[in-house]
């Protein structure tokens, strides 16, 4: 027999030499033993990836998610163990079910547990696309979220910028028509508001000296404007507006990377919905899929063993009980019965000390 074959008993919990008179039912133990153990190898890989987010960063990270890896694989190796070895097969089959039913819920709700970490790496790339989008969304947010309380707080020198810049507006609008018009004038251009003469006449000069005027008021309100932006830029800074920026590639990328095991898990969950708010049959097919395969992978050894019939195995297993619960019954009668005896001997011999001292 294989050290293999051996090795995967050793998992299922069998007892070796009893195993070995019947070789018959060596393949469906070692089949039982090698699901246990790979379940459990499989757990210990979901919980080193778990944990390698939680200590990501710090000092000694991956030996760190190696040990509580390898501590979470070990405990679940060996519940599936138990779980497996609990099963008693000298009773009927309904017993057996009522038996193994808490055992099949518990190994359902390990199987979801052990599978999340596993789902995380396998949809990584959907992942940090989907994180990407959401920390951009989340800066942009807080972003407007800064700007409008700097807006309502500073509402009237604001209103009084957009006041003057609609101001500004009007009146370079107005300058260059009143340009267009003077130009007209001194060419002899004929409109509704020109005399068609050409020359530098009293209406072209009285033209002139009004888009004068019109134009050192917009100059000082140029300057006004400046003034006020510049007090409104100073606020701004003051409130650390200027400092909020909206995230480049690479900050996302880093960002991306440090994110913990909580952020990853709701964009797990953020990939059965597209960005209209409708379900992805796509995405939420696959993730249950993936989920379900680590639930009939940790169901598995309990299934096999319900649906095995009472072998030889089962029988030689239950005779060396019945022989050994008797061995151990006989032992304590034996030792009741010299106790018993014994205390007769007591009775004796205090009777006898008794008398003497009398």
């Amino acid at each position: 027999m294989s050290d293999i074959n051996r090795f995967f008993w050793r998992c299922a919990g069998v007892h070796q030499e009893t195993l070995e008179k019947y070789p018959e039912e060596h393949s469906k133990y070692t089949a039982i033993g090698a699901t246990i153990f790979f379940t459990g190898l499989f757990a210990s890989l979901s919980g080193g990836y778990a944990m390698y987010f939680v200590f990501s960063g710090g000092p000694l990270d991956w030996l760190l998610a190696i040990v509580f890896g390898l501590i979470w694989g070990l405990a679940i190796f060996n519940m599936d163990r138990y779980i497996v070895l609990s099963i008693n097969k000298s009773k009927s089959g309904l017993i057996q079910l009522l038996q193994a039913l808490p055992r099949i819920l518990l190994a359902i709700l390990i199987g979801l547990v052990i599978s999340r970490p596993l789902e995380l790496k396998i949809f990584d790339k959907e992942i940090r696309e989907n994180l990407r989008v959401r920390f951009l969304a989340d800066q942009r947010a807080k972003i407007d979220t800064i700007n409008n309380t700097f807006n309502k707080k500073y509402a009237r020198e604001i209103g009084l910028l957009q006041t003057m810049t609609l101001e500004k507006d009007s009146l370079e609008s107005s300058i260059k028509t009143d340009r267009t018009k003077l130009n007209y004038e001194i060419f002899g251009n004929k409109t509704t508001e020109t005399s068609g003469v050409m020359g530098y006449g009293p209406y072209a000069k009285m033209k002139e000296e009004e888009l004068k005027k019109k134009e050192a008021y917009l100059d000082s309100l140029r300057y006004k404007i400046g003034g006020q932006q510049h007090a409104i830029r100073e606020k701004q800074k003051f409130e650390g507006i200027l400092d909020q920026k909206v995230l480049s590639n690479i900050s996302l990328d880093s960002a991306v990377n440090v994110a913990g095991f909580a952020d990853r898990n709701a964009a797990l969950g953020n990939l059965r919905y597209d960005a209209n708010g409708k379900i992805n049959e796509s995405n939420a097919n696959a993730v249950f899929f993936i989920a379900l395969l680590f639930v009939f992978l940790e169901c598995l050894p309990v299934i096999v063993k319900l649906l095995a019939g009472r072998d030889p195995y089962d029988n030689e297993v239950e005779n060396l009980r019945t022989l050994h619960n008797y061995e151990s019954d006989s032992h304590l009668v034996i030792e009741k019965e010299a106790i018993d005896r014994l205390k007769d001997t007591y009775v004796d011999v205090s009777i006898n000390k008794r008398m003497k001292e009398l």
